[in-house]
């Protein structure tokens, strides 16, 4: 329930191309209740007090990554920030860092999600097989090797916490990583030569400087700065490999 005698400050990034210059705070006064989200303080300021507030949200599960933001500086999902976190201090409350701004709280990922198909995020079969002939199987010990990384919401939160896709939005980043990855670990996938170029190339893997801040924002504790890691050693790998293997042959 709302205490309504608690009130907490929420400072919200504000910007509407088609009326403001430039991005601009905006400070509002929330009901305070300890089981409230930060979700909740938005859809309050949205439906109670500026209609006009822009962000994203779908499930307010932590499944679907839409309601990704900074608050306080640090990015989170709002549906699982809640505001005993930080009263009865402020909140503030902004857009992802790295992505450009399309109104308030939300962010473009347009480039993401191109790049996101460049690395072929799917089950690339080693072979065609029919219905007759069943399904894939796999034993648990072939699901564990990939199971954690599958477990990537594509949230971006790792991004905005990456302080290389800061300087090179052209850099593969951790969450393409770790997506990359579960596949190429899946036995059950055979497109490991067309994932790998995008790790092997300019600005691929080794672009990575290892703060390892992907892995600490990470909501579903995949760990994506481990699959970076893990891939600095298959590119170096692959480098030494294509004077003494045939393509076709690493693993």
């Amino acid at each position: 329930m709302i205490e309504s005698d608690k009130v907490i400050e929420v400072d919200v990034l504000r910007y509407r191309p088609e009326q403001d210059k430039e991005p601009f705070i905006q400070t509002f006064h929330v009901p305070y209740a300890d089981d409230w989200s930060v979700l909740q303080a938005l859809q309050y300021i949205k439906d109670d007090l500026d209609g006009t507030l822009s962000f994203r949200w779908s499930c307010r599960m932590a499944i679907c990554g839409s309601c990704g933001m900074m608050i306080n500086g640090v990015p989170k999902l709002a549906c699982r920030t809640f505001l005993r976190n930080y009263h009865p201090g402020k909140v503030r409350i902004g857009p992802l860092e790295h992505f450009p701004i399309e109104r308030d709280l939300v962010v473009m990922a347009k480039d993401y999600i191109k790049r996101l198909e460049g690395i072929k995020a799917y089950l690339i079969p080693k072979e065609p097989r029919t219905l007759e002939q069943g399904e894939y199987l796999q034993t648990p010990q072939q699901l564990d090797r990939y199971n954690q990384f599958s477990a990537c919401i594509n949230c971006i939160l790792c991004y905005a916490a990456c302080p290389q896709y800061g300087l090179n939005s052209k850099f593969i980043g951790s969450g393409h990583m770790a997506l990359l990855h579960r596949y190429n670990a899946d036995s059950r996938d055979g497109g490991r030569e067309e994932r790998m170029g995008k790790v092997n190339e300019a600005d691929g893997v080794w672009g990575c400087t290892a703060i390892g801040y992907c892995s600490e924002v990470c909501p579903k504790q995949v760990d994506p700065a481990h699959a970076i890691n893990m891939y600095k050693i298959k590119s170096t790998m692959d480098y030494f490999l294509r004077f003494i293997a045939p393509r076709g042959t690493r693993k």
